[in-house]
């Protein structure tokens, strides 16, 4: 991502209930990967958002005896509280009901229209209400009902439409060339291989519409290709909606600023789609054949990460088996959900989570590594000097700057990566390195020694001190992306004031404060406080467990 714009995006969710953590987890991450990218001085674009057009919504709505759209805002709040508590902050969250977005979507098939790639046909198959048609290969059976695999309990329902169809047979041979890339633009490499072995098999055209359905964006061509929306922007109901996974993709290049701007500039294409394995065809066969239909570049990047997996099973919230992120914060903080999080579940494939190994995560990273690093050289500096800042050594001199160099490469080049666990793990590599520094250097014989008057130990210590600190000083700095909060209150205690907005704009290149010894000397050290309490893991399993 060389361009000093960087414009990324998650998936958007199902506005059909409150979120799990398991559906912010990739909101987190992204949010974690903007903020180190205006930290790094490129002007971002970071886009997250709610999905709310799907038949199920409509279902839903109805049981309850309300509109779809009331239905849809109170769903939407909880998502935007939830992801405020969290300290996500986009630079929109879009939504699929924002007018914008409906002449975003009838301008995308108005394109494809006119480059025909879209025609009428009939439609016979399975249809599930989240996701649309689904190939007969593609569901499983559950006692007497069909589903599909990505929406448990939600049976299926065998449909006959007639509807517009998207010809993305046409788009086979360009697909393969542009997955074939070096670097591909899927990633993982084996989620790009996945996706060639899907196309090698042949693509089939997908419907855009739906027939006889109000909930939705109306389709704006007619049978005859005569617009089917007027002047107010009404639709005519015989034309139908917008297929509801058509529709969705498109919120993108919406959040670009599309069609205002007919290429949706600076900020298109895309330098990178967050998405979870389950949606990847969709995103990394459908819509980059949609685009140049419509005449538009493929987004640059697509990272394809995995599932949070309770005991084999894929977390969801219609298995029961989801983990609430209000729950999260309450018993961790907001930084402390945001830092397990990402330290917890590898960014690029599945992983087993529960609520105890996020207990023991935070405790044994953040309580005692990192939290307690913190305290103990804070309180043995300000013990030492009034609370005066000890300067670190040259990095010539210091043990500490030799393993920072290294270490610093290395979190750059995970983040760059997007293995978002490896930069953490990274850091915190260096974490325990400080912290067998300590123990090697034995600070508190050192200041038993130097009161007594010992001129060597004096200077030792606050030789050690003053690496320690500064130490504290860059892990802080460079692990700032996934607990913003908890840097700036680090950089405080040692002294300096926090350079970044709450989003990480405005101060200094990141390269330039990850430096070691890059600060004039500080302030005062402030009173040493506790970041990170520790936590009982039986209490929390048993007691505030969702």
């Amino acid at each position: 991502m060389s361009d000093p714009n960087v414009y990324l995006t998650t998936a958007i969710a199902y506005a059909n209930n409150k979120p799990g953590l398991h559906t912010l987890y990739e909101v987190v991450a992204a949010d974690a990967i903007a903020r180190w990218h205006r930290m790094v001085g490129d002007e971002v674009r970071f886009l997250t958002g709610t999905d709310e057009f799907s038949v199920n919504i409509a279902a839903r709505a109805a049981e309850e005896g309300i509109e779809p759209k009331s239905f849809v805002d109170r769903n939407v709040a909880l998502f935007e509280r939830s992801e405020a508590l969290l300290g996500i902050a986009p630079d929109r969250f879009i939504r699929t009901t924002d007018p914008d977005h409906q002449l975003a979507a009838q301008e995308m098939v108005r394109r494809s229209h006119a480059a025909g790639d879209i025609y009428l046909g009939t439609y016979e198959g399975w249809y599930c209400p989240n996701e649309g048609f689904r190939a007969e290969g593609d569901v499983i059976t559950e006692g007497s009902a069909t589903i599909c695999p990505n929406h448990p309990g939600v049976p299926l329902q065998w449909l006959k439409e007639r509807n517009w169809f998207f010809r993305l047979s046409a788009y086979s041979e360009r697909l393969e060339a542009w997955l074939t890339q070096e670097p591909s633009p899927v990633q993982p490499e084996f989620r790009r291989n996945e996706m060639l072995g899907f196309i090698r098999q042949g693509l089939e055209d997908f419907s855009i519409s739906r027939e006889g359905a109000t909930w939705g964006i109306p389709f704006p061509i007619r049978a005859d290709g005569s617009s089917a929306v007027d002047a107010a922007g009404n639709g005519d109901p015989t034309a139908g909606t917008i297929y509801v996974w058509y529709d969705a993709l498109i919120n993108y290049l919406t959040g670009a600023g599309f069609p205002a701007d007919p290429e949706g500039r600076p900020w298109w294409p895309a330098d990178l789609h967050i998405i979870g394995k389950d949606i990847n065809r969709f995103h990394s066969v459908f819509w980059p054949a949609m685009l140049w239909s419509a005449g538009l570049e493929a987004p640059r990047r697509i990272w394809v990460h995995g599932w949070l997996l309770v005991g084999g099973e894929r977390m969801s919230k219609s298995r029961g088996n989801f983990l609430d992120p209000d729950d999260a914060v309450r018993a961790l903080g907001a930084d402390g959900a945001r830092f397990v999080a990402l330290r917890e579940v590898p960014f690029d494939r599945d992983a087993e989570v529960s609520w105890s190994s996020i207990i023991r995560r935070y405790n044994a990273d953040l309580a005692n590594d990192f939290g307690n690093l913190v305290n103990r050289s804070t309180a043995m500096a300000f013990r030492a000097f009034g609370g005066e800042v000890p300067p670190p050594r040259p990095a010539v001199d210091s043990p500490l700057a030799a393993a920072w160099g290294p270490t610093r490469a290395r979190a750059e080049r995970a983040m760059d990566g997007l293995l978002l666990h490896e930069w953490l793990g990274a850091l915190w590599e260096f974490v325990g390195e400080a912290n067998r520094f300590v123990d090697s250097e034995r600070p508190w014989e050192l200041a038993k020694s130097a009161t007594s008057g010992d001129a060597i130990a004096a200077t030792q210590l606050r030789d050690v001190l003053g690496d320690l600190l500064e130490a504290c000083r860059l892990i802080a700095l460079y692990a700032a992306p996934a607990m913003p909060a908890s840097a700036s209150r680090v950089w405080s205690l040692l002294g300096h004031d926090w350079p970044y907005d709450a989003k990480g704009h405005g101060g200094p290149l990141l390269s330039a404060l990850g430096a070691w010894g890059a600060l004039a000397p500080a302030g005062r050290i402030g009173e040493p406080t506790p970041l990170f309490p520790r936590l009982d893991v039986e209490e929390q399993v048993d007691g505030d467990a969702p």
